[in-house]
Parts: C-alpha cells; sequence; structure tokens
C-alpha cells in the first residue's frame, strides 16, 4: 500500500489593513490537579473606580463581547419604563437566572397568573432546572422539561406583561423591533454610554445586545448610583433586598449579596460577570472558552485587589477538583 502526500491547506491572506496577529489574552485562571497545572482559562476584566474611570485592566475590554444573563438587570428596567409595576421579590425574580428552587417555580406562576397570562404564553425553551440539585429533584418527582423550569422565565414574563398592559402582541414579544424590545436597547446604551456593535439571540431566545467589558462595568455603576425611584434603582434595589430571587440559595450571586449589602451581582452564560459595590466601583470580566467554574475564583481574587474583606470571598473562591471522590486540586486565580 502506498501513501500520498496529505493536502497542504491554503494559506489564506489577511484582509487589508488586518493584523496578521491577535493579541492572546492573558491567563486568569488555573487548573491544578495533584500539584501539576493541567489546564488554563484567558480571558479579560476590567476595574472602575468609584469615579467611574478604568483602574485597572487585563486583555481587551474595549472590544465587545455578548454579556448573556449580565443584561438582565437592564432588560428588568424596561419593563418598569414600559408602565409594569413590579416591586420585591417579583422584581427581583425579573432580573434572575433562578435556580429553579420551588419558590422561583411558584412566583413564576403567580405572576402570570396575575397578569391574565399562562405558561404556554412563554417562550422560553423547555429545560430542566439550573441547579443541579434542584435538576436531579425534579426528574425524580417525575417531571419533565418546561418552559416554566427554564432560569429566565422570570424574566420572559415580565416581559410578556409589560406587553398586555401596553396592548402589545404577545406572540413576537421576543422580536428585535417589537417596542419593549426597543426600550432594553434603549436602557442597554444609556446605562453602558456606548452603542450596541452586534444583536444576536440569547439562548433563551430574546435579543442579546453586545456591549464591551467596560460598558458592562458602566451599566452596573449606574444602576447603584442612580436616584431612587429610577427604574434602574428600583431594580438594584430589588436585587439587593432579594438576591435569593435572583439566583437561588446555593448560587454565588446570592451569596455575595447577601455578605456584602449594597453591592449588585449578577452572572452570565459563558462565563461573564458583573459585580457594582455601593460606592460606585464596579468590574466586569470574561472567561474567552466560557468555563463557568473559574468565576467564583477570579471574583474573590478581583474583590481582595479591591480592598473587599469578608468570609464570603472564601467561599467565592473554594473551587475544588476531584480525584476518587476525594479533593486532589482547585481552579485558582492567577493574576
Amino acid at each position: 500500500m502506498t501513501s500520498s502526500s496529505p493536502t497542504p491547506i491554503p494559506e489564506q491572506a489577511p484582509a487589508p489593513g488586518a493584523s496578521t496577529a491577535a493579541p492572546v489574552p492573558p491567563v486568569l485562571a488555573e487548573v491544578v490537579r495533584s500539584g501539576f497545572v493541567e489546564g488554563r482559562h484567558r480571558g479579560s476584566l476590567v476595574v472602575l473606580a468609584a469615579d467611574g474611570s478604568v483602574e485597572s485592566a487585563l486583555g481587551d475590554v474595549a472590544a465587545p463581547v455578548f454579556p448573556r444573563s449580565t443584561n438582565k438587570p437592564m432588560q428588568a428596567a424596561a419593563v418598569l419604563r414600559a408602565g409594569l409595576e413590579l416591586s420585591g421579590e417579583r422584581l427581583a425574580l425579573a432580573a434572575a437566572s433562578h435556580s429553579g428552587e420551588s419558590f422561583h417555580l411558584d412566583l413564576v406562576r403567580t405572576m402570570l397568573a396575575e397578569h391574565g397570562l399562562t405558561p404556554d404564553h412563554l417562550q422560553t425553551p423547555p429545560d430542566l432546572p439550573l441547579d443541579p440539585e434542584e435538576a436531579e429533584s425534579y426528574l425524580a418527582a417525575g417531571r419533565v422539561r418546561d418552559r416554566l423550569a427554564m432560569n429566565c422565565s422570570g424574566k420572559h414574563t415580565a416581559m410578556l406583561a409589560a406587553a398586555a398592559r401596553n396592548g402589545w402582541p404577545l406572540a413576537s414579544y421576543l422580536d428585535q423591533d417589537h417596542p419593549l424590545q426597543q426600550l432594553v436597547a434603549e436602557g442597554v446604551r444609556a446605562a453602558s454610554g456606548e452603542e450596541v456593535a452586534h444583536v444576536g439571540t440569547d439562548g433563551c431566545g430574546a435579543p442579546l445586545l453586545s456591549l464591551s467589558l467596560t460598558g458592562l462595568a458602566r451599566s452596573f455603576r449606574h444602576f447603584v448610583l442612580a436616584e431612587p425611584g429610577t427604574p434602574e434603582r428600583r431594580v438594584a434595589d430589588a436585587m439587593r433586598a432579594h438576591p435569593e430571587y435572583v439566583a437561588g440559595t446555593r448560587r454565588p450571586d446570592t451569596w455575595l449579596m447577601q455578605a456584602l449589602p449594597g453591592t449588585l451581582s449578577k452572572m452570565g452564560a459563558e462565563a461573564v460577570q458583573a459585580v457594582a459595590l455601593p460606592d460606585g466601583r464596579a468590574l466586569a470580566f470574561k472567561i474567552d472558552d466560557g468555563a463557568t467554574r473559574t468565576l467564583g475564583p477570579i471574583l474573590a481574587r478581583m474583590l481582595r485587589r479591591m480592598g473587599v474583606d469578608s468570609p464570603v470571598l472564601a467561599r467565592l473562591e473554594d473551587a475544588p477538583l476531584l480525584g476518587g471522590g476525594v479533593r486532589v486540586g482547585e481552579i485558582r486565580a492567577a493574576f
């Protein structure tokens, strides 16, 4: 048998004016197993000072990223600007990536009924609860994936309720040109201070608006410093007062907001995190490969560097690796 030489892959010439080598993002986290670094996670991060200026940055913090669920506070503020009256736990749930615990699902059902809606109106994809323990219990009870259990069902319920209040179409509430989604886009631009460079579709089906990490941090700062009674401040206050509805009893966003009063925290899929402290300092970061297991260790390291001192940081940064069912390593921050 004879073998032939492999066909070479043709080289593509760079576009005119394009850089021939993209900058390599810095390593923000390491995977350490049995004392050996077996993996690295790269990404970018930014910290804003209390006056809103960039205090420190690693990687590219000006390029657009999809913030995923860290955009939810801005989406929740839009339903208030549309005239929907929400407060307390209901408003926190409108900005949530909930765990699918019973109190989350019960309130989503209640909110739907309060506005003359049913789970059939939801256009969230059928899913299991986000929290693994809740998902196990859910399946053990003989339940199947449904739209209400999906972690964005609170947000979608609020969007539908706002549309119903205004007589806007319900079937197209996720369309980019729907009046409600136009209010979301206006709010994103106003809070971030930048234009949206890309529009995509989020995992829940809603329009997904890109921001730079700097713009994302600026948005969270805007929410905590907004005047009392404004939609932005009302959302921030509800999330901080009811963090268990924003995430869940076993989730880092909840732990952080419970332990550090006045702090606003929200994570998003593909390893995005944004936090604003009550004095206006803020941070945002994204891990390029989407490894959410890195969020806690990186967040704890950043907050320590910002001068935050709290036992919750040890809880956040504890990300063990197991071997044979016992701890043999960890995910750790590397900057």
